[in-house]
């Protein structure tokens, strides 16, 4: 199989950017950072291009019209070719309350996408699923339709409908009905529990810790927030050691200077970016219907009738960019949007441009992604 030689623009390591400089491709990984091509390799000049690790989406509800609750191997791929499209190399298909036969549709279809060669695709690849919510707080339930939402029995985790491979994450507050039994039947059956949607107390959210529970789900949104004489939620995952977070920097769910802030404070490590993109995303700015609702977009956000933010209608491009105008790092940014997300995720082969990883890539010249590749395969190239 010949190579692939990718030469002529900034590269983002683990820890700097080299600038113009090259990454060669052989096989589906990165051979070699900053050398040469090999003979009889294919070239493609990426001038003013800056090159991340591709982007890592745990949490996408969508894009181009196509939902994940729509339950099929059609709404994946064209959502997922949308994504390749803005630097996402892997998603994770987020599933929002609703009938059980929705979940079965959508893990079927997540078992019929998952072994698909990205060339024959053009998508992301498929990463494993996200249940937000079913077991969420009530009055924290955001966009999420609270006619769904269940009582946790202990040990009926099984009830629920899984890929056959691939991570499995599940948001869920804590503070519910054996929501504690919830978090040690996640951790026992190998998932990754997430806090979201909950006004969880302090001593619960601490045993919950003690059971397992490593990160929270969309920081600030949808949980409870902090006041200097009670940490609430977000407080808690501020300062608690070994608790990532993600968070939504589209600048409309968290202002960006405080998105900056706690990044800061939290340490780029704990931080992962999300899109939260549903449906309507990549789409005109108009009504559309989106989980049995009427869901407006304009101005960068998605809006229901009660003026509830009901996800994104951003790209994970558009957060990589935010976080760039802040000052942050390109490396830093990349650890964001690609390194910890695969880590969270338990992913071992990419996240980061180095000789033996996996080579998922993406370019982006002036903010605008230009070239996308996952697995070697080149999935998109608008050069």
């Amino acid at each position: 199989m010949k190579g692939l030689f990718l030469s002529g623009c900034d590269v983002v390591t683990p820890r700097s950017v080299l600038k113009g400089s090259s990454v060669f491709l052989e096989s589906g990984c990165v051979r070699d950072v900053g050398g040469r091509s090999s003979s009889g390799s294919k070239e493609i000049v990426l001038s003013g291009c800056i090159l991340f690790p591709g982007f890592i989406d745990i949490h996408s509800h969508g894009a181009a019209g196509a939902c994940v609750n729509d339950g099929s191997r059609e709404s994946l791929v064209i959502a997922g070719r949308f994504l390749a499209k803005n630097g996402i190399t892997r998603w994770l298909p987020t599933i929002v309350p609703d009938e059980n036969e929705i979940y079965e549709k959508t893990v079927k279809a997540v078992n019929e996408i998952a072994g698909s060669s990205p060339s024959a695709t053009g998508s992301a690849q498929v990463a494993g699923i996200h249940y937000e919510g079913i077991f969420a707080n009530e009055h924290n339930c955001g966009a999420l339709r609270k006619e769904y939402f269940r009582e946790y029995s202990v040990g009926a985790l099984s009830d629920l409908p899984v890929p056959e491979s691939g991570a499995r994450m599940m948001t869920l507050a804590p503070e519910v009905v054996n929501g504690i039994g919830l978090v040690r039947d996640l951790v026992a059956a190998a998932w990754i529990p997430s806090a979201g949607h909950t006004s969880a107390p302090v001593e619960v959210l601490e045993e919950a810790h003690e059971s397992g529970l490593r990160h929270l789900t969309h920081f600030f949104n949808a949980m409870e927030g902090i006041h200097h004489r009670d940490l609430g939620v977000a407080g808690w995952g501020l300062g608690k050691e070994g608790v990532s977070f993600d968070i939504i920097a589209d600048g409309h769910h968290v202002h960006p200077d405080l998105v900056a802030a706690v990044t800061r404070a939290r340490g780029v490590e704990n931080v992962v970016l999300i899109s939260d993109s549903i449906s309507a995303t990549g789409l005109d700015d108009g009504e559309y219907e989106v989980w049995g609702k009427k869901i407006k977009t304009g101005d960068g956000r998605a809006m229901d009738d009660n003026g509830t933010i009901s996800g994104s209608v951003i790209t994970m491009a558009d957060a990589v960019n935010l976080m760039l105008s802040k000052g942050f790092e390109p490396h830093e940014v990349a650890a964001m949007a690609s390194a910890n997300p695969a880590k969270l995720l338990g992913i071992e082969d990419t996240g980061s441009i180095e000789p033996g990883r996996r080579a998922d890539l993406t370019a982006l010249r002036n903010g605008e992604v230009v070239f996308t590749a996952i697995g070697g395969e080149v999935v998109y190239n608008s050069l």
